[in-house]
């Protein structure tokens, strides 16, 4: 019988769908029909389009069984994009016959039942982010892009400027339902919790760092903080700062000698290896320090940026602000150019984070890496090299190192499957171009970049005492790849540090037929 998408099936539910086949009512997108090419591009990365046989773009949870149904009956290999941030070619993959496209479930809504947020995967970060705080005066402690999808991210963990007071988006997750596909080829949603005693809480687990596209689709998150109490909806999440006190500092690429950017680097690492317990009063600071690469010809720009939030609401908001710059800039002279700081309001100031931080668009290769402790100055002197030179042929590069710790770090490595709960420092690498002739040259580049920069652990971030490995909502293919990867640790390993065992133990339990996989998918086997 038609089973309604919305209605919320109690803890522990499996359900059976048993509808008919109705994905002529989805739209099923083939290839010639209008809006093809216009889903075909919609990816961030333009590097890679995808052209499968057909995309289902699907607007609810008995529309995404139905589809999943076809395609393994029919044994078509299946994608799923939500927001449609993947950085590799999950979904673009030639293997790829058949994209479910969750781009248009988009509710959010409360719970009453649950006590929690119900959130669907193809909400935007922005549309969150507002809904959330104009309605009900909280937030999820998530992402800073605005277009980013709430599928694949939270899956991967999520984190973002609110992450050293409040933890990662997973932190909060409470319950997940997801579609599945049994060893029969049977399809199915589950709905899996945070409760021990749930038979299905290993694939809630999975869910709060194992990454998108590896055990099911997920339809439906549902969020409420593991401290709330209370059936108020404006005690179910943290709340947000009313106010935010941003500050910026610029540094002068000119003045930004070899010297200059080992201080300045030095300064960053240093700081954060000192104030990033869960309970600093440094909790309520969160900093990024963006690296530029020397563009090939005319104005040379920015060497680098620094931008700093503080709780504005902090009778202390401006020591906290005043002693981080200080510490920052300290023993670079008059150079650095410390702007006056400004108390915005807090949805402004996640905003200008996404218009920045969304700014790059065109054919793209990025890296990612935790780090435990500041780069050495070895490191940064291959920074500098690769950064300052005129040797390339994109048209802008950066490497972006941003706060972390605090609340993130005040959870076990293993309660969730984000596993990287000891790191101070998260680094986001990336280079961006338009001509797709020029691919090969600047994915070398950045390749290079990076096994130069961790030469000493086989070209990778090995967890260990400076760095803590990768993080899968940057997914990096290379990291697979025994040519940049020397180190002798798996990719996985760097993604999901001891977490991965239990991980491939629920890959064989809720997905035995591996119907849900791409290049950088979790194994059943090792």
């Amino acid at each position: 019988m038609p089973v309604d998408p919305h209605r919320r099936p109690p803890n522990h539910e499996v359900r059976n769908v048993m509808t008919e086949n109705t994905s002529s009512s989805v739209g099923v997108i083939r290839v010639g029909d209008d809006a093809y090419q216009d889903l075909s591009v919609r990816g961030i990365n333009k590097r890679f389009t995808a052209e499968p046989e057909a995309f289902h773009v699907v607007t609810g949870t008995e529309q995404v069984v139905n589809a999943v149904r076809e395609a393994v009956r029919d044994g078509k290999r299946i994608a799923v994009r939500s927001g449609g941030h993947g950085y590799e070619n999950m979904v673009g993959d030639p293997a790829v016959q058949v994209v479910i496209d969750l781009g248009e479930m988009r509710e959010v809504s409360f719970d009453p039942e649950r006590k929690a947020f119900a959130v669907e995967p193809g909400v935007r970060m922005a549309d969150l982010y507002r809904t959330l705080y104009e309605r009900w005066g909280v937030v999820l402690p998530a992402g800073d892009s605005a277009t980013v999808g709430v599928g694949g991210h939270v899956a991967g963990g999520g984190f973002g400027s609110l992450c050293r007071s409040a933890g990662l988006a997973a932190d909060h997750l409470l319950a997940v339902e997801v579609v599945v596909v049994d060893a029969s080829g049977d399809v199915r949603t589950v709905v899996a919790t945070r409760d021990p005693a749930d038979p299905h809480h290993d694939l809630w687990w999975a869910h709060t760092g194992g990454g998108g596209g590896n055990f099911g689709i997920v339809t439906r998150y549902w969020f409420r903080s593991p401290d709330a109490t209370g059936d108020d909806p404006r005690e179910a999440l943290p709340r947000p700062p009313a106010s935010v006190l941003t500050g910026t500092v610029l540094f002068n690429r000119e003045s930004l000698s070899r010297t200059a950017l080992r201080t300045l680097v030095g300064n960053f690492g240093r700081w954060h290896e000192n104030n990033s317990a869960p309970d600093s009063p440094y909790t309520a600071l969160f900093s990024g320090l963006v690296l530029f690469g020397r563009p090939r010809e005319g104005d040379p720009g920015m060497g680098a940026v620094a931008f700093v939030h503080v709780d504005a609401t902090r009778p202390d908001a401006d020591r906290l602000m005043s002693d981080y710059v200080s510490e920052l800039t300290a023993g670079l002279g008059d150079f650095p150019a410390v702007l006056p700081t400004e108390v915005v309001p807090w949805l402004e100031a996640k905003k200008a984070l996404a218009q920045a931080q969304d700014a790059e668009i065109g054919r793209q290769k990025v890296k990612s890496a935790f780090l435990r402790r500041g780069y050495s100055d070895d490191q940064i002197d291959t920074l500098y090299d690769y950064l300052d030179s005129t040797d390339h042929s994109n048209d802008s590069s950066l490497v972006s190192l941003q706060s972390y710790g605090g609340r993130v770090n005040a959870v076990a490595g293993d309660a969730t499957a984000s596993a990287q709960r000891d790191s101070v420092i998260q680094a986001f690498f990336m280079n961006t171009w338009q001509d797709e002739k020029l691919d090969e040259t600047n994915v070398d580049w950045m390749r290079r970049l990076f096994r130069d920069l961790y030469a000493k652990t086989g070209g990778v971030p090995v967890p260990g005492e400076e760095n803590d490995g990768c993080y899968i909502n940057f997914p990096d293919t290379d990291m697979a790849d025994p040519e940049w990867n020397t180190s002798g640790v798996s990719w996985e390993e760097l993604y999901y540090k001891g977490n991965i065992a239990r991980l491939r133990e629920i890959k064989a339990k809720w997905d035995p037929r591996n119907v849900f996989r791409h290049t950088l998918s979790i194994r059943s086997e090792g």
